[in-house]
């Protein structure tokens, strides 16, 4: 062995320096988000952390190799809560971090060195073979069926680890590995197909024929055809997938106030910026999460003032009450239609909450976490369901109301298209995070949103990013940054068909569960088989 080699054993021999490694390797797909949004990076970031977890020495260390990467992964892709939630980030962290311990074992199985003597398949569950002849020849079959089995199961594995921390009570599906893929056309069209999780299985796979030609000779075969037929779906999807079918278009305005105080000056700001709209042909104005904190269906004066403001400027207004709700206890964040005559009784209100941000779940047990942050003091209410929403002023468009975290969800805009949205509009605020990552990730997902639905979608926040995505995931327009307070009119294109996605879901998730299954079964029965020979000798 040489020097350089036998440092670097020595060094990772350490269980403090390999555990730094691991959480370092597994904060790195960071830089593939926004804000830097180095795009190109996710199809290498996960090599690092694949190369330490396949050189574990144990199932135990390769099981904490990935527990450490995964916390390393959720502190980094979270890191603008520290502010919020201080010490309490590391404890979640930890905790969803865990998730990535399975995975770990699962790539040390199908990555792993072989023990010595065997044929490099044992770990997977097949017969242990000597070199040479008949034997020989199958072990190095089996070895290579292992790393051709791996290109499936990696990426299949981590697409399960990404399903279950995508559940809303454990914090939601925010840095996706395919949603770092929002401004890539081939991407985008991929993602009408299957989704934000079809992408993420790409990378992924990408990411272990990478490491399996850097690490592992044997496997350079299946590695190199493993890269084909990623960069060949990408080709495919590209030049043979369907496209949405224009539908002409709708005139949209987004009401940024910006950072201005008060709610009262708040809305004196937006309406202000409403007002400049006038004579400008504008079909929906809509206005960020939070807008109001008063429901208009409440407050008489308040439906007046914007019902005055809908006239005069000839358009219908889409506000956001952050507030109780005809007299009921607790609070909402309703999306509420306002026409010339004030609410329209049409209405949304937020059905997935942010854990810690709008509520704190068990909070007779967790309620300590607004004594070291600004966890919420007061829980909001769920929404019962998902509500598309008619403009009678546009001619009827109908549009899909989202509230901010809930465009991080691609379930929610698939049953809106599916329910005949024309537009999904998303009102956000993250006012909080202004000078962080967040607002420039989040704006970043209405484009994965729109690709995947065929539909455009339109995010409108307080404070920036506002942003407006058309029907193929393509920026349009303009985007208000953090330091803006503007009006910005977009001329929407509309469109009409039903992407894969919508139509057929999930089945990429689907997919996976299934060769997770198949595998998990395969080596079981191996297994069962073994023992009777065993008992034999």
């Amino acid at each position: 062995m040489d020097r350089p080699l036998g440092h670097r054993a020595r060094w990772l021999g350490s269980p403090w320096s390999r555990g730094a490694a691991a959480a370092l390797a597994g904060a790195l797909p960071v830089l593939i988000f926004p804000a830097p949004s180095w795009w190109w990076l996710a199809y290498v970031a996960l090599v690092p952390w694949l190369l330490l977890v396949r050189s574990a020495p144990t199932n135990r260390r390769a099981a904490l190799d990935g527990w450490l990467g995964g916390t390393g992964f959720i502190l980094a892709v979270h890191h603008w809560l520290l502010p919020s939630l201080h010490v309490f980030i590391l404890v979640l962290a930890l905790l969803l971090g865990a998730l990535w311990a399975p995975w770990g074992v699962l790539v040390r199985a199908l990555l792993g060195d072989p023990p010595p003597g065997s044929s490099g398949a044992a770990r997977w569950g097949s017969p242990r073979t000597t070199s040479g002849g008949a034997s020989g020849e199958g072990g190095r079959r089996a070895t290579g069926g292992r790393y051709t089995a791996a290109l499936v199961l990696v990426p299949a594995g981590w697409l399960m680890v990404e399903l279950v921390r995508s559940w809303e009570y454990l914090g939601g599906p925010w840095g996706l590995l395919g949603a770092s893929q929002w401004q890539v056309p081939p991407a985008l069209r991929l993602a009408s197909i299957g989704g934000v999780w079809l992408l993420s299985l790409l990378i992924v796979a990408v990411n272990t024929a990478l490491a399996e030609l850097i690490a592992l000779p044997a496997a350079r075969l299946p590695a190199v055809a493993g890269l084909l037929v990623c960069a060949l779906a990408g080709t495919a999807a590209w030049f043979w997938a369907p496209v949405p079918r224009p539908a002409g278009t709708v005139r949209i305005a987004v009401v940024q106030p910006g950072v201005t105080g008060t709610p009262t000056e708040r809305l004196a700001r937006s309406e202000t910026l409403t007002r400049s709209l006038a004579g400008r042909g504008v079909r929906l104005v809509v206005w960020g999460e939070s807008s109001l904190y008063q429901d208009p269906a409440d407050h008489p004066a308040l439906a007046a003032r914007l019902a005055a403001l809908s006239r005069r400027t000839g358009t219908e207004l889409l506000v956001n009450a952050d507030s109780q709700q005809n007299g009921r206890p607790g609070i909402y964040k309703s999306a509420v239609l306002i026409g010339p005559d004030g609410p329209t009784g049409e209405r949304y209100s937020k059905m997935r909450l942010v854990p810690f941000g709008e509520y704190i779940p068990f909070r007779s047990v967790l309620g300590w976490a607004t004594r070291v942050g600004k966890a919420a003091t007061t829980d909001r209410r769920r929404g019962p369901a998902q509500v598309v929403l008619p403009v009678a002023g546009a001619g009827g468009l109908r549009i899909g109301p989202l509230v901010c975290f809930e465009t991080a969800f691609p379930d929610m805009s698939r049953h809106l298209a599916r329910d005949g949205a024309q537009v999904l509009v998303a009102q956000s605020s993250t006012s909080t995070f202004q000078d962080s990552w967040a607002p420039r990730q989040h704006a970043s997902l209405g484009a994965l949103r729109a690709a995947e639905t065929w539909r455009p979608m339109v995010h409108a926040t307080l404070t920036g990013v506002s942003a407006v995505y058309g029907p193929r995931g393509e920026r349009i327009g303009e985007q208000l940054g953090t330091d803006r307070s503007a009006a910005a009119v977009y001329d929407l294109p509309l469109a009409a068909g039903t992407s894969p996605y919508t139509r057929f879901g999930d089945w990429a998730l689907y997919g996976a569960v299934g060769a997770l299954v198949l595998a998990g079964g395969y080596t079981g029965l191996r297994a069962l088989s073994r023992r009777p020979a065993r008992a034999r000798r």
